[in-house]
């Protein structure tokens, strides 16, 4: 059964990053180095049997402090002073092995995907190398040494290379000793030299996240990509309110008076509506119910509008850092008929609650006769109100 390497080439000093935090393969993301990660993107891939990492030589002991030990994970070797060195180092680390494929990837790419490893895995073929990368989207140009436009080059046929590139083991080596020995060339990748070599090199799909970290920009870009993703603190309440129907000539419901041979019989103005929507805005901050705000033992809130309530509510929930996103009351009686107040209804929500009428939903349904809302003795409302916390 043939044997499938990675060589990971981490022994550049990274000096594009810039500041003093040393070189960019040993710095922390998410709790772990980028190397790592890097590392694990290999180690979890089934169709990878070795890992060999390629260090400088400075670095043995920070690496050591860096990994995490693995039975795919191979003795770190020292690399030259180019990349193509260090390449080459770590390709002749691997001639007892008995490897047919070898993959050799930028310890600053952690974002490589399974299924790009993939598809390098099942490319490599006598002579032909495989090399993941990207069409490339943005319209090129060239400029002069003053940073002038000299001519805009047609991006057909362009890509844009990424690692890891794949070789039979064999074909590679002797490739790289070939060009060590009779090129003066620096190539800066090693499908360059399988090409400078007369080997074949072949496209395969990357992944748009397999980018090189190289700035602190990139960097940072990395620690937002690993950084665990936050969750909305998004919560709901819910309100109930019910009250009798006695003498009277109008009902007041979500702050619209509407003329109806009764009324709501309550302390306040007894508005179902409000009433349910401002418990439904207390439970989002569990903050008690209507009563315990507004007791109907106290004078003050006799015949009080119930606008007063919910705004009451919904200046709470603001003040707890709460946003508004949502709002639906559902009205249970058999009359007075509620669709021709809807959007009155909605309006004047939005107008105490300072939200746009889109967020909040007014809908009514009888009781089916059944009951005492359904005998004409009461209204009943449902409410529940979705606040987004930031």
């Amino acid at each position: 059964m043939s044997r499938n390497a990675v060589v990971i080439v981490a022994a550049g000093r990274g000096s594009r990053i810039g500041d003093s935090g040393g070189p960019k393969q040993y710095r922390l993301l998410a709790g772990k180095s980028l190397l790592q990660h890097t590392i694990e993107a290999f180690t979890t891939h089934d169709d990878i049997d070795l890992v060999q990492v390629v260090i400088h030589a400075d670095d043995g002991d920070i690496y050591r402090q860096s990994v995490i030990p693995d039975s795919k994970l191979r003795e770190a070797v020292y690399g030259g002073a180019s990349r193509q060195a260090s390449c080459k180092a770590g390709i002749d680390a691997l001639k007892d092995t008995q490897c047919e494929k070898v993959l050799i990837h930028d310890a600053a790419r952690p974002f490589v995907s399974h299924d790009t490893i993939s598809n390098v895995l099942g490319m490599i073929a006598p002579g032909l190398c495989a090399l993941p990368a990207r069409a490339v989207a943005d319209t090129v140009k060239r400029a002069s040494s003053e940073n002038a436009v000299t001519e805009t080059v047609s991006r057909n046929g362009l890509f844009l290379a990424q690692t890891p590139q794949g070789f039979l083991h064999d074909e590679i080596t002797e490739a790289h000793d070939r060009a060590s020995a009779q090129s003066d060339t620096e190539f800066t990748d090693d499908a360059a030299v399988a090409e400078w070599a007369g080997m074949k090199v072949r496209l395969v799909e990357g992944n748009r996240e397999n980018f090189k970290i190289t700035t602190s920009d990139d960097l940072r870009e990395a620690e937002r990509m690993l950084s665990p993703r936050q969750v909305p603190d998004v919560r709901t309440g819910n309100g109930y309110d019910v009250h009798t129907l006695g003498p009277g000539d109008h009902v007041m419901l979500c702050g619209v008076r509407i003329e109806h041979h009764q009324s709501l019989q309550g302390h306040s103005d007894a508005d179902v509506g409000l009433h349910s929507l401002t418990d439904a805005l207390l439970g989002t901050i569990s903050g008690g119910d209507i009563g315990s705000h507004f007791p109907p033992s106290d004078p003050q809130w006799k015949g009080a509008s119930s606008d007063r309530f919910i705004s009451h509510a919904a200046k709470l929930v603001r003040d707890q850092g709460g946003v508004i996103t949502n709002l639906d009351v559902t009205i249970i009686c058999e009359t007075p008929k509620i669709g021709p107040h809807r959007d009155a209804m909605r309006e004047r929500i939005g107008e105490i609650c300072n939200i746009d009428r889109s967020r909040i939903s007014v809908k009514a349904t009888t009781n089916e006769k059944i009951g005492f809302v359904g005998r004409g003795e009461g209204i009943a409302s449902i409410a529940t109100a979705t606040v987004v916390f930031t």
